[in-house]
């Protein structure tokens, strides 16, 4: 088997222990912007790198999640990565796992029996999976424990193994605004409520507009609550931004209400994130009751 393309593609092979995170690793390495594959028999990684190897469209990185439920694990998996190596290609295996309380304490969660010892008891089956994963985890390039690790240091971790170049505050901010009479955006990470404003549609000249019309604009921030009220919305944003990058959350979304979504809310929008693009942040604005949605 041969990958030839203009740019090598770097993969990564996710495996471990049932109920170690692959799942979860797999959301982070989406989030990062890798091509994923999950529950990817070992057999089949020699084919699926031949189809990639013909995409009009190249992948350049490729996360493939596997497990010891995918037929003759060890063969398959092994003539699969010697097979991509030998093609020049980079290929890692992440290998993932947790103490045996921790497992036997997220399967009684979820209420799931162990996958090679579905009829056993748990503890059973998660020790003859530690065993039979015994040699892939000797070969493994990174191997992460995550007991005591919450879905954002497992995140941190995987990119700072794979992707240590990531920018930390890369993360994106969008600032909708909303009318309260068709409901909340179901997405909204925080919603603020300026309907207490002065409001814009009782003065004739001002009804047809919006809070695009440097005349709203005008009229809305004129007013010293107005100004104070964003005063705070800025300082309640300023302080989550860092605390969102932390947690390598990927986006913040800003919601801002008003009445029709017409006057006040998008005001306030453009310039919430006016200022936050001063500031050198990612901002996308979205006026949803203007822009038709």
């Amino acid at each position: 088997m041969a990958v030839s393309t203009g740019t090598p593609i770097r993969y990564v092979i996710v495996t471990g222990l049932s109920g170690a995170g692959r799942s979860q690793a797999m959301k982070s390495f989406e989030d990062m912007g890798w091509y994923c594959v999950d529950n990817m028999p070992p057999a089949l990684i020699p084919q699926f790198a031949e189809l990639v190897k013909n995409q009009s469209e190249p992948i350049e990185r490729a996360a493939l999640v596997t497990d010891i439920r995918g037929g003759r694990f060890f063969d398959d998996l092994e003539n699969g990565i010697e097979g991509l190596r030998q093609s020049g290609t980079s290929v890692q295996i992440l290998f993932l796992e947790a103490s045996t309380p921790e497992l036997i304490k997220r399967f009684k969660e979820t209420r799931r029996t162990h996958p090679i010892n579905p009829t056993g008891s748990i503890e059973g089956g998660i020790e003859m999976e530690r065993e039979r994963l015994e040699a892939i985890r000797a070969k493994s390039d990174k191997i992460i424990d995550t007991t005591q690790k919450t879905i954002a240091q497992l995140r941190t971790e995987i990119q700072k193994a794979f992707e240590p170049e990531e920018i930390e505050d890369s993360m994106s901010i969008s600032v909708q605004t909303f009318g309260f009479k068709r409901g909340i955006p179901l997405d909204a990470d925080l919603v603020f409520d300026v309907r207490m404003l002065p409001n814009p549609f009782y003065i004739a000249e001002l009804r047809s507009l919006t809070g695009n019309d440097l005349e709203v604009q005008d009229y809305v921030m004129k007013f010293r609550d107005s100004l104070s009220y964003y005063e705070r919305l800025l300082d309640m944003v300023d302080f989550l931004i860092p605390l969102c990058i932390k947690e390598k959350r990927p986006q913040l979304v800003v919601a801002i209400g008003c009445t029709g979504g017409q006057h006040r809310s998008v005001t306030f929008g453009n310039l919430l994130a006016q200022t936050l693009k001063d500031r050198g942040r990612t901002v996308a604005v979205y006026h949803r009751e203007l822009d038709g949605q």
